[in-house]
C-alpha cells in the first residue's frame, strides 16, 4: 500500500499543483500521525508522518510517488451559535477551551450538551446543523486547542474535578485538593527566678 510521508499546507501547495485525489474527513479523523485512509477515488494509502498534525480543508498529502491527495473537511453535526453578544459568547466558548470556529455573524462548535446549555443561558440562539468544522487554529496558528469539560458549567462552587479532552482520545481528570492544616505549637517557659540575700530582703 503507497505510503503518505509528507504533509502540506495549502499555502505551501503551487497553483499549477495537480490534486490526484481527494480524503474527505472530519475534524477529529484530520488529526493525524499513522492512519489507514480511503480516497475519495476509492484508493488505499497509509499516512506515515514523523509527527502528529492536524490538517485543514485545503492541506494536502504528499504520496512516495510525488502524487497529492487533498483533504477535505466533511460535513459533521455542529451547533450554530449566534446572540446580539457574540463576542462575549466566544469568550466563554474559548474560555471552555472549545474549538471554534469565527464567522461575522455566528460561531460554529461540535455538539456539546454542556456547552450549550451554559450558551443558552448566556441568552445564545442555538441551532443544530450539519457542516464542515474547521475551527480557528489558536495562537500559533496551525494546531489543536484543548476542550475543558467542567462537571457544574453554571455557577461553579468550590473546587471540582475537570476533564482534559484533547481531541485525540484521551482524557485526563485531574481532582485538585487542598488540606490547608497548620499545626501551631508555641511552648513558652517563663520562669523567673530571683534570688533575695537574706540580710537584704529587699535587695532587687
Amino acid at each position: 500500500m503507497i505510503r503518505a510521508l509528507t504533509a502540506l499546507r495549502a499555502s505551501d501547495i503551487a497553483a499549477s499543483a495537480r490534486i490526484a485525489d481527494h480524503v474527505t474527513l472530519d475534524y477529529e479523523a484530520r488529526f493525524i500521525r499513522r492512519k489507514g485512509l480511503t480516497t475519495d477515488g476509492g484508493d488505499r494509502l497509509v499516512a506515515d508522518l514523523a509527527q502528529t498534525i492536524s490538517l485543514d480543508d485545503g492541506d494536502a498529502l504528499q504520496l512516495e510517488d510525488g502524487r497529492l491527495v487533498g483533504i477535505r473537511a466533511a460535513a459533521e453535526p455542529l451547533l450554530r451559535v449566534s446572540g446580539p453578544e457574540l463576542a462575549r459568547l466566544a469568550w466563554h466558548i474559548g474560555n471552555r477551551h472549545t474549538p471554534c470556529q469565527i464567522f461575522a455573524d455566528h460561531l460554529l462548535i461540535r455538539q456539546d450538551k454542556v456547552i450549550a446549555t451554559m450558551l443558552a443561558h448566556l441568552g445564545a440562539q442555538i441551532d443544530a446543523i450539519e457542516a464542515p468544522f474547521i475551527p480557528e487554529g489558536g495562537a500559533y496558528g496551525h494546531g489543536r486547542t484543548h476542550a475543558h469539560e467542567h462537571g457544574n458549567t453554571l455557577n461553579d462552587g468550590g473546587a471540582q474535578p475537570h476533564a482534559h479532552n484533547h481531541g485525540d482520545g484521551h482524557s485526563h481528570d485531574h481532582a485538585h485538593e487542598h488540606d490547608h492544616a497548620h499545626p501551631h505549637a508555641h511552648p513558652h517557659d517563663h520562669t523567673h527566678a530571683h534570688p533575695h540575700d537574706p540580710d537584704h530582703p529587699n535587695d532587687h
